[in-house]
């Protein structure tokens, strides 16, 4: 029987892939890969494109929107996941693609419960992936947590009242998607004194990659998306 595979590629570094991973997106008969925009390249793809063998396998791009309304995000998760399900109905293992860990702030999630009520007689398979975090925290050279100490990662766009709460709580803070609220971020940071640990990270893992720990730098600089901010209480 056909299976249906989420497949975490990591951050944009193909030898961040696992060996799992490898041998899976070699094998299937499918791959499907998420876009947020049509116009531009699929980062999940782009990552794995040295794996394929596209004169045997199909690869499809499929558009997420870019928001957080429901009622536009819907449709394109059941399309997705109809895409997904006719093709492992007709026998053919289907590889869905994400950047990251599944798991982990992914579109899959949504995917993931469509499919189980639509085909739950298919079986699929999670193969995780190394997240953003880490590998941040690790071209950044710096601990996330260590001994008792605890960590908080919250997407940015949650509100400058929740990342406040979060410094407050918790040694180690992480913020996703700071792009848009970026500004108000960065005076938080100040008023709370956490200048001197904040480390921002962009495009990890990418030949686009940026690593800076400099606040001034930091401020001075116009973020991608894909970024992010690890701060750590220097207390």
């Amino acid at each position: 029987m056909a299976t249906i595979f989420a497949v975490g590629v990591g951050p944009g570094d193909p030898e961040l892939l696992t060996r799992k991973a490898e041998r899976v997106l070699r094998q299937a008969d499918v791959i499907l890969a998420p876009v947020s925009n049509p116009s531009e390249a699929s980062v999940a793809l782009a990552t794995i494109r040295g794996f394929l063998d596209e004169s045997r396998q199909e690869v499809i791009v499929h558009q997420f929107p870019m928001t957080s309304d429901k009622a536009r995000l819907l449709p394109a998760w059941q399309e997705a996941a109809a895409l997904i399900a006719v093709r492992a109905e007709a026998g053919k293992d289907v590889a869905f693609v994400t950047i990251g860990d599944p798991l982990f702030y992914s579109t899959f999630i949504y995917l993931q419960r469509i499919l189980r009520e639509t085909c739950p007689h298919v079986p699929l398979e999670i193969v995780p992936g190394i997240s953003s975090v880490n590998a941040s925290a690790a071209a950044a050279g710096i601990p996330l947590v260590e001994a008792d100490e605890k960590m908080a990662v919250i997407p940015a766009t949650a509100g400058v009242d929740k990342i406040a709460e979060a410094l407050a709580r918790f040694e180690t803070v992480v913020l996703l998607k700071v792009k848009p609220v970026f500004g108000d971020i960065l005076e938080l940071i100040r008023q709370t004194g956490r200048e001197q640990g904040t480390v921002f990270v962009e495009r990890v893992g990418s030949d686009r990659q940026k690593v800076l720990t400099d606040f001034a730098e930091i401020a001075a600089h116009a973020p991608d998306y894909l970024s992010l901010l690890i701060i750590r209480c220097s207390c």
